[in-house]
């Protein structure tokens, strides 16, 4: 085996194998004798959330699955792949409303990917419909409007991408590096695309910086701001409400479902009151899950995306707005029906200000630029 891999999404069989280095067109390459370090990145000693179960990441595994997760040939038309929708630049989400595919547009808004390794939640999807996150990934290749290959009315099959990607030179040299032999699968794809979205982690933020040297979340963070500190207790502490649902006192309870310090979704959660559906005004009712809400705000208080599954909250202002006074409907999570009523937090202006300080120091900056997780065909 050759000791770099040449990769150019411009011809048939884009495999070249050189002992020397040499300049390709539209190219990336792939050093297998000095591959990037996935498998023994730092976490912090607080993170304890892990969904990895039965496929640890490994260095070889990502690499693997980083070509994939950017490889056109992916979709029937090679014109869409996993990186498409989901974009390094913003945190592994996207601006769009709704990501275009090779048969017209997602169903729901693009989740951002950042730190899916740690969370209790096993299952993926904002509807919670694959089981782990191995289930999910090729689920966008297997569907129609997404990456093609459903097999059903007309399109081909995800046997059909299996043998087409069989027979392209630098998977014949991956899938044998990674898994002893060259045989291409949907579980070895699975596997692969997997460790690479596992991979995805931000701990270089404002946040971390404090809770390594503090004793626990609710302690303050002695490189905060007050209001950062404010915000900080306003999003941890549990409201007080009256009969009626409205706040009388305490904090917001956004731990009681983003729980710090992983800020992840509690796999119990209910419906958030969101219920829009893109481009119809059918109710969406079933969507129980969130991405983290780490890189959810720009260091200038921005949204890094639009909000909620159906796009429809632009800003963190609108975010706000949302849970300071829930709408109801037959899905709510109980946490926000205080005493069977809607949630009315009646926020400050100074409360609103202080939360937005705090999330703004959920946001890291290697996530954007870090070459792990870049498209190696560039």
């Amino acid at each position: 085996m050759g000791s770099t891999f040449f990769a150019c999404q411009e011809s048939a069989d884009p495999v070249v194998k050189l002992d020397t280095q040499v300049e390709i067109v539209f190219g990336g390459k792939i050093d297998l004798n000095n591959l990037l370090n996935y498998e023994g990145q730092a976490k912090p000693a607080y993170i304890l959330q892990d969904n990895t179960n039965t496929n640890p990441i490994t260095n070889e595994g990502a690499t693997l699955g980083r070509v994939l997760f950017y490889d056109v040939n992916l979709s029937v038309d090679n014109t869409i792949s996993c990186g498409h929708c989901h974009k390094q630049q913003f945190a592994f989400g996207d601006t769009a409303l709704a990501s275009s595919g090779v048969n017209g547009f997602t169903g729901r808004h693009s989740m951002r990917l950042v730190n899916s390794r740690f969370s209790l939640e096993q299952r993926f999807f904002w509807d919670e419909r694959a089981i782990n996150l191995e289930a999910q990934t090729t689920q966008p290749v297997r569907d129609h409007k997404e990456m093609g290959f459903s097999g059903t009315g007309g399109d081909p099959s995800m046997t059909d991408l299996i043998a087409k990607l069989q027979s392209i030179g630098y998977y014949q040299e991956l899938f044998a590096f990674v898994y002893g032999d060259a045989t291409v699968t949907e579980e070895r794809i699975q596997k692969s695309l997997s460790q690479f979205v596992r991979s995805i982690q931000s701990f270089d933020t404002k946040y971390d910086a404090g809770r390594a040297s503090a004793m626990n979340n609710m302690a303050p963070f002695l490189n905060f701001t007050t209001q950062e500190n404010q915000g900080k207790q306003l999003f941890s502490a549990p409201p007080v409400f009256d009969p009626n649902g409205i706040r009388l006192g305490g904090g917001l309870g956004c731990q009681g479902c983003h729980r710090a310090p992983e800020f992840d979704i509690d796999p119990g959660s209910r419906n958030n009151g969101v219920i829009g559906t893109i481009g119809s005004l059918a109710q969406d009712l079933n969507v129980t899950r969130s991405p983290s809400l780490r890189d959810f705000v720009r260091l200038d208080g921005t949204l890094i995306s639009p909000a909620m599954h159906d796009g429809s909250l632009k800003t963190m202002e609108a975010v706000i707005a949302h849970y300071n006074a829930i709408t109801d409907n037959p899905n709510l999570d109980p946490r926000l029906r205080p005493a069977g009523k809607p949630q009315q937090l009646q926020m400050t202006v100074q409360e609103k200000e202080a939360l937005i300080a705090f999330l703004k120091t959920l946001t890291g900056s290697a996530i954007y630029t870090d070459e792990r997780w870049s498209n190696p065909f560039n």
